[in-house]
């Protein structure tokens, strides 16, 4: 982009102070921000200064009831795992990775993908998702392919981690890396924030700017011309993650369902959680925020929580409906922060108080748009245990500690018991359950 380009399109948009320090700048500044710029979309402003002259959105939950939340047992979980089968021997499932994000939280610098999190090995997050993918490939004898969102501060650094480790195993053909989108940061009066003299202060437009990214990077065409039909998601920071789970396929297709979520039960009735309702016919994910403490506390006839399952962001989308989705607007959700800022002068100011919006999207915004929507139940103890915090509860203890649980209780079924305390660690392309163990020969006397 030209520096007159630069002018007409920020003209358009009314932010022409994004280029008030240019006589400033050095030439590769210049060139950075010229590159910045070319990214702004004055739609995408407009949209922005919409959301922020609306204010926060939180619909009425008062009206919403629990949905059915399935359980998978005896014939019809046999039945599930047969129709999931079906469609992993066809070839049409694919594996979609949300991990644009930073291991800061973790005192790690770097993706959070690339965290070490085995017991034994420190492999990496990756490792362990990747394996599993590889695993199911070799199980069902067609590719998964592997569709991976990263972030512009941290692709360069992921793509390298799977280069170094030869794709854990994978067919670098079969992984497919794109960027999410970033949305420029503005203040109260919808005015882009600059945070240095030469560049707009940037960052990324959440999970649910995948669909954008999904269609602009190739990749639904991509799934398209492989002949996929359903798309298994998940987050980066969940290494007991059933990827592409056979039942939860199955329940998926079965069901006819564009969107399909698995569901575990909270472990506190106010958990930080999104929890699904259904309002008519059709579904909406409502944040902990929105519900009442009525609603918090509510008990069904049983006793037990009458809005017990929560969603860990496991899901299953039918891959028309993310085509059909990518091009639509979703809503914004504001987040209110402090962002540094350049004064009057150029002169770089740091806050002490929250002073301009960051701009998200959530995919369970498009929950109420499926035509049908199915819900799974899951044990949480088997398959989420995310690493969030450096220390205590969601840590790298914590989910060390619960990887080594589930590979026990493995072994159990198969009658080989380890002590707790013994470090343990399975690679998944050995085994992604039991009955794996005990096809490749595990000792029953160990």
């Amino acid at each position: 982009m030209k520096l007159e380009e630069a002018k007409k399109l920020l003209e358009k948009c009314g932010q022409e102070h994004v280029l008030a320090f240019w006589n400033k700048l050095g030439k590769k500044e210049r060139e950075a921000l010229l590159a910045q710029v070319a990214t702004i979309e004055p739609e995408s402003v407009k949209y922005c200064q919409e959301a922020l002259a609306k204010g926060a959105d939180v619909p009425d939950s008062s009206k919403g009831k629990a949905p059915k939340v399935a359980v998978l047992k005896g014939k019809k979980l046999a039945a599930a795992v047969e129709a999931g089968e079906k469609e992993l021997k066809a070839g049409r499932v694919a594996a979609l990775l949300v991990a644009g994000g930073q291991g800061s939280r973790l005192g790690y610098d770097g993706p959070k993908g690339c965290y070490s999190i085995g017991p034994i090995t420190d492999a990496p997050l990756f490792y362990f998702h990747a394996r599993k993918i590889l695993a199911r490939t070799i199980r069902y004898g067609r590719p998964i392919p592997f569709y991976v969102m990263t972030s512009e501060a941290n692709n360069a650094a992921t793509v390298e981690c799977f280069e170094k480790n030869d794709y854990f195993g994978l067919n670098p053909k079969d992984v497919f890396f794109f960027t999410q989108g970033m949305w420029p940061g503005m203040t109260k009066d919808g005015k882009i924030i600059l945070d240095a003299p030469g560049h707009v202060f940037m960052s990324p437009d959440g999970h649910g700017g995948l669909l954008a990214a999904l269609k602009k990077s190739g990749a639904l065409a991509d799934m398209k011309k492989r002949g996929i039909k359903s798309v298994f998601f998940f987050q980066v920071d969940n290494p007991l993650v059933e990827i592409a789970d056979p039942a939860f396929i199955g329940y998926h297709v079965m069901n006819k369902s564009e969107y399909s979520l698995k569901l575990c039960a909270k472990r506190d009735p106010k958990e930080k959680v999104g929890v699904p309702m259904q309002f008519g016919k059709t579904f909406r994910m409502v944040e902990y925020t929105e519900m009442t403490d009525e609603q918090c506390n509510r008990k069904a006839k049983d006793g037990s929580l009458y809005f017990l399952y929560g969603s860990p962001a496991i899901h299953v989308f039918d891959r028309e409906f993310l085509d059909r989705e990518a091009s639509q607007p979703m809503p914004l959700h504001l987040a209110f922060k402090k962002i540094p800022q350049v004064d009057g002068k150029g002169k770089v100011v740091k806050p002490t108080e929250p002073n301009g919006y960051k701009f998200e999207k959530f995919i369970f915004d498009i929950l109420p748009k499926a035509k049908v929507a199915a819900f799974l139940a899951f044990e949480q103890k088997d398959e989420f245990s995310p690493v969030k915090n450096a220390e205590g509860g969601d840590s790298p203890a914590t989910c060390k500690a619960d990887m080594q649980a589930k590979w026990r209780r493995w072994l159990a079924e198969v009658g080989v018991t380890v002590a707790e305390g013994v470090p343990l660690e399975i690679d998944p392309l050995y085994a992604v359950d039991a009955a794996d163990l005990k096809a490749n020969g595990i000792c029953l006397d160990a």
